[in-house]
């Protein structure tokens, strides 16, 4: 490993500590070398705060000057004013000698442009270093800067035949403590969590983020931010005692229903509003939500992230939408049978298997005796990711 490599990765390390606090930021950090040492470091802690270089400016001891040194940072420096201002004045000030950056802006009407105010300022500027490595951690960003609309990730847990639940419905729990603690994990580093109505009613879930002390410490989170709660529900059926409207005032609650059409339907509205629910509206025609429309309403709200824990028939409907951008799914070993037991994903399906949805870009990994399989989504060779 090269010292730009060694550095970059000390970056790398440091942005991950922004985890469920910056969105719909990206996660960057920022290290600062003078003469083979780091002399002070940063990162983007929370959606408002310092970016990465000028938190790493702040480190600095009183009587340390950054004069000549090297900034390392994951993601190309900002060049124009928004919660803060450009960060690329804050380096041209500091009079640093030489910039590494792992990868460009991926807006396409920013990217290159900090790189090239700091090199006609005479900073000289390495591009390109952990970059396959900068662009993983800020796959959400990535997408959500290209697409306007939230990264969606689909999720869940079957058997080794297929089955999500046995055939009467029960469905606790299919994998185990590890899977379910890596499911918690998503949730925290996603901005929003979206179920059916039938999840709501069959399970009454929280839909919050249960991760022990010891566990937030070893991923370096000081703290778990809870998601929001999207629940699609086009007739309005939920229940005004289940657990995510009783606790709508704790932790941030959105139902998707159709149109307003009867005063009981207003009148059910009024109440939930009361106990702290908040409200998207489809008027599109039809008598499902149109998801297509959804994400664009929240990308519009600046949620950049979604975690789609189904169950089967909204899974279809998201697929055959093209809003998944990435699957992740969890096998037990375990086999329950029953043609009548559900599968992940439900509705007509596809005719053939050409017409698959594909996955692509795998990564397999062990949860204790779970498997889990992950990966960009890909139909009819058009990848639904809005990054690369």
């Amino acid at each position: 490993m090269s010292d730009d490599e060694k550095f970059m990765k000390m970056a790398l390390d440091l942005s991950l500590k922004g985890l469920s606090r910056v969105n719909p930021n990206p996660l960057v950090g920022a290290v600062i070398v003078k003469d083979g040492e780091v002399i002070s470091s940063g990162y983007h802690k929370r959606y408002g705060d310092l970016h990465a270089e000028r938190d790493a400016f702040k480190n600095l001891g009183e009587e340390v000057s950054a004069e000549g040194a090297t900034m390392y940072v994951t993601l190309e420096p900002c060049c124009h004013y928004g919660k803060t201002p450009p960060c690329t004045e804050a380096i041209i000030e500091n009079k640093i000698k030489k910039v590494v950056i792992g990868t460009l802006d991926p807006n396409p009407l920013v990217s290159g442009k900090g790189a090239e105010i700091l090199r006609d300022s005479g900073i000289e500027v390495v591009t390109g270093v952990l970059e396959k490595e900068c662009k993983e951690i800020n796959e959400v960003f990535i997408h959500y800067i290209k697409s306007k609309r939230p990264f969606v990730l689909m999720k869940y847990a079957m058997t080794l035949d297929g089955k999500i639940a046995t055939f009467p419905g029960k469905s606790k729990w299919i994998t185990g403590e590890e899977s379910r603690r890596d499911v918690h994990f998503d949730r925290a580093r996603l901005m929003a969590i979206m179920v059916g109505i039938n999840t709501v009613i069959k399970d009454d879930p929280m839909l919050n983020v249960r991760l022990d002390r010891e566990y937030l410490d070893n991923c370096g989170l000081s703290d778990a931010r809870q998601p929001i709660r999207i629940i699609c529900d086009s007739n309005l059926r939920i229940g005004l005692e289940s657990k995510v409207v009783k606790t709508a005032k704790e932790q941030r609650t959105i139902i998707v229903t159709k149109g307003l059409k009867n005063k009981n339907k207003i009148r059910k509205i009024n109440k939930l509003a009361e106990m702290g629910v908040e409200f998207i509206f489809d008027d599109s025609d039809g008598d499902i939500i149109n998801l297509e429309l959804l994400m664009d309403k929240l990308g519009e709200m600046k949620i950049d992230s979604v975690l789609l824990e189904g169950g089967s028939a909204l899974h279809w409907s998201a697929l055959e939408s093209g809003i998944v951008t990435k699957v992740k799914s969890y096998i037990a070993p375990k086999i329950f049978g029953g043609k009548d037991a559900l599968s992940p994903v439900s509705g007509r399906g596809v005719e053939f298997p050409d017409n698959a949805f594909e996955i692509i870009d795998q990564k397999i990994r062990f949860f204790g005796e779970d498997i889990l399989v992950e990966g960009i989504l890909r139909y009819k060779n058009k990848l639904i990711h809005g990054g690369e």
